[in-house]
C-alpha cells in the first residue's frame, strides 16, 4: 500500500486512486474493495452498467485541471448482482506518484428531481418557452420518462431527422431501444437521474431506424414539465470524432509501415510498476529478431525493396505468433516477440519455426533474406532494462556466430 493512502480507509466512501498516465489502480480503500468483487478497473469502467466520457483517463486532465464536474458510471457488484455506481473525479497530486485521479463513489440518495409518478398525461403544447426551446432546437432532444421503463415520450424534429423514425414510432420507443447497452442502461439512467445538473456529458451508441448505429455523447438531467417529472435528454452525434481518436490512438500504439505495436507499446505492456500489466504475474519469454545483412539489401536494391522485406517480414512474424503473442517492431530491421506464459525451450521452438520460415519468404526481384534471433525468458524481479540486455547479447552472440541462427541467453 503506498504510503499515507491508508487514511482513507476510515472513509465509507467508496475511493480509488489511478494513474491517468498508465491507468494503474494506486490504491483503493476498503469500502472501495468491498465493492469490487475481484474486479479491475478495467471492468468497473467499461461493464454492461458503465457509461463515462472518455476511454483514456489521461483525456481528463485539463477538464479537471479547470475543475469541471465530471462523472463516471462503473458497473459493481456480482455478476449475477450487478449495478451502476455513480463516481465524481478530482485530480489530486501526491509526492512520488505526480498527478492522481481520485474517483470517488456518491452515496445514493434518493432522486430529487425524479419520482415515479406513472404519469400518461404529458402532452406536447406549442407555445410557451418551453415548447419554443424544444420544439426549434437544432440539436436532437427526447424527452423519458424513467418511471415508464424509460418510455419515450416526445422527441423534437432533430432527434426525429437524426434517428429517422416518425413521431409516433419514436414515441413507442424506449431508451433501451435505441441505445446499444439494451436494458443495462436502466440502471445507468437510474444513476444519471439522482445527480445534479452541470456535469460533463457522458458517451454511449445509439442505433437509428436503419440498424447503422452511431456514437453519441448526451446530457440527460431531470426536468419537471407541465406537472409531469420526467428527463431531457439532448444528444450529439460524435461519431466522426470518435473515428479520428481511434484512427489517432492507433498511430500512436503502431509502427506506420509494418503496421505491428511499436516500441511505447513495449514499454506499457511490460511497466512492472503495475502488477495489473501483462508480465509482472505471468511466465513470459522474449525474441529479439534481425534481418541479416539488411544495409547490403538497402544499398543494392534501394530503400523502397528494403521496405517491402520489412512488411513481408511483420507479416509472417504475425502469421507465426499464437494468438496471444505481441509482435513489435523496434526499431530499423529488428523487431521483438512477446510470448506470454512460455517457458524457455517453448520460446526457442517458436523462435527456430520463425528463422525456418524466413529462410523461404519469396519477393521478386529480391535474394532470399534470413534473420538472427536471441531469445531469454523473464526471471521473476527482474527489470526489463536487464532482460532486454541479456536477449540483446544472445542475438549479438548469434550474428558473430555466421547469422541466421537462434541462441538463448
Amino acid at each position: 500500500m503506498p504510503a499515507g493512502f491508508d487514511a482513507l480507509n476510515v472513509l465509507n466512501t467508496p475511493v480509488w486512486l489511478v494513474s491517468p498516465v498508465t491507468e494503474y489502480l494506486l490504491f483503493a480503500n476498503s469500502a472501495a474493495k468491498e465493492m469490487m468483487h475481484d474486479a479491475t478497473l478495467a471492468t468497473l469502467r467499461k461493464g454492461p452498467n458503465s457509461a463515462h466520457a472518455q476511454n483514456a483517463l489521461s483525456m481528463y486532465v485539463p477538464d479537471l485541471k479547470l475543475k469541471q464536474d465530471i462523472v463516471e458510471i462503473w458497473t459493481i457488484g456480482p455478476h449475477s448482482q450487478q449495478t451502476s455506481l455513480t463516481c465524481r473525479l478530482s485530480l489530486a497530486t501526491f509526492e512520488g506518484f505526480g498527478e492522481v485521479i481520485v474517483f470517488e463513489g456518491i452515496v445514493r440518495q434518493p432522486p430529487t428531481g425524479l419520482k415515479a409518478t406513472r404519469s400518461t398525461s404529458y402532452q406536447r403544447k406549442k407555445q410557451g418557452f418551453y415548447a419554443r426551446f424544444f420544439l426549434t432546437n437544432s440539436a436532437p432532444m427526447l424527452l423519458i420518462d424513467p418511471s415508464r421503463d424509460g418510455q419515450i415520450v416526445d422527441a423534437n424534429l432533430a432527434a426525429l431527422n437524426f434517428y429517422g423514425y416518425t413521431h409516433d414510432a419514436m414515441c413507442n420507443k424506449h431508451t433501451w431501444e435505441i441505445n446499444t447497452l439494451g436494458r443495462n442502461i436502466l440502471p445507468v439512467m437510474t444513476e444519471i437521474a439522482r445527480l445534479p445538473g452541470g456535469h460533463k456529458p457522458l458517451n454511449f451508441v445509439h442505433r437509428l431506424a436503419d440498424g447503422s448505429t452511431r456514437h453519441v455523447q448526451t446530457y440527460a438531467g431531470p426536468i419537471e414539465i407541465y406537472g409531469d417529472k420526467l428527463m431531457l435528454c439532448i444528444i450529439h452525434d460524435i461519431t466522426e470524432q470518435k473515428r479520428l481518436e481511434q484512427e489517432l490512438e492507433h498511430a500512436a500504439q503502431r509502427d506506420s509501415l509494418t503496421g505491428l505495436l511499436n516500441r511505447r507499446q513495449f514499454y506499457h505492456l511490460t511497466d512492472q510498476t503495475s502488477p495489473a500489466q501483462l508480465p509482472a504475474q505471468q511466465e513470459f519469454s522474449l525474441l529479439l529478431v534481425d534481418t541479416d545483412h539488411f544495409k547490403r539489401i538497402n544499398d543494392m536494391f534501394g530503400h523502397q525493396k528494403g521496405d517491402e522485406v520489412l512488411i513481408a517480414l511483420s507479416r509472417m512474424l504475425e502469421s507465426a505468433c499464437r494468438k496471444d503473442d505481441y509482435v513489435f517492431r523496434w526499431g530499423g530491421e529488428e523487431f521483438v516477440l512477446l510470448l506470454p506464459r512460455t517457458s524457455l525451450e517453448a520460446a526457442m521452438q517458436v523462435a527456430e519455426t520463425v528463422r525456418a520460415a524466413v529462410a523461404h519468404i519469396a519477393l521478386p526481384g529480391l535474394p532470399r533474406f534470413t534473420v538472427s534471433i536471441g531469445v531469454a525468458r523473464h526471471n521473476p524481479d527482474e527489470n526489463i532494462d536487464a532482460l532486454f540486455k541479456r536477449v540483446d547479447d544472445a542475438l549479438y552472440r548469434a550474428k558473430n556466430d555466421g547469422r541466421n541462427k537462434v541462441l538463448a541467453a
